[in-house]
């Protein structure tokens, strides 16, 4: 009996084997088979095709050199050089604290940080700092007087922001005879 079972497995064995043997020579007649034909109905065996595609390509050749022809009869596109204008370096200062004040007649509170822009030297940034007491007790005056319908206006930053760089030179010129302040901008600004 255990002769019998070994007999079977032997014989399944070959079997498998020849089944895979069959499909592989199966998969590779199926293959070429399908590029022999793709070849044929391309035209690849007609000896008439290479004739035409090279006048097909000889005829785009003469398309690009009539349009390089075209082209250079154009005149030339001319780059023009910005001219040399001299600028002064903007300089940047940021308050380190932000100011708080309440709105006038009202139960809202304005909160901003500013940064001032100048094109002077580094002295205006050192007389800022060397008087941001007087400069800050400034910008509070500034914005003690806002009321709620100036917080509405379209342009209100704006007049706000001018109201403090002259406050602010104000400040600065009384302390050190020149002011310098150029921009105030807004880092920060909230109104609850």
């Amino acid at each position: 009996m255990a002769d019998e079972q070994t007999e079977g497995q032997e014989g399944g064995k070959k079997g498998g084997l020849l089944k895979i043997i069959l499909m592989v020579v199966g998969i590779v007649l199926v293959v070429s088979l399908t590029i022999g034909l793709t070849l044929f109905f391309t035209g690849f065996f007609d000896p008439g095709a290479k004739e035409v595609a090279e006048e097909q390509i000889q005829a785009l050749e003469s398309d690009v050199n009539k349009a390089a022809e075209v082209a250079a009869q154009q005149p030339a596109k001319i780059q023009l050089e910005a001219p040399e204008v001299e600028k002064f370096e903007a300089v940047y200062y940021e308050l380190d604290r932000e100011f708080l004040a309440n709105v006038s007649s009202s139960r809202k509170v304005m909160q901003i940080k500013i940064a001032i822009m100048t094109h002077y030297d580094e002295q205006v940034i050192a007389n800022i700092e060397k008087h941001v007491f007087a400069i800050r007790s400034s910008v509070l005056d500034i914005m003690r007087q806002v009321t709620e319908a100036d917080i509405v206006s379209p342009d209100f930053r704006t007049t706000l922001a001018g109201d403090i760089r002259i406050a602010m030179n104000a400040t600065l010129e009384e302390m050190e005879d020149f002011g310098g302040v150029e921009k105030v901008y807004f880092v920060e600004f909230i109104v609850q």
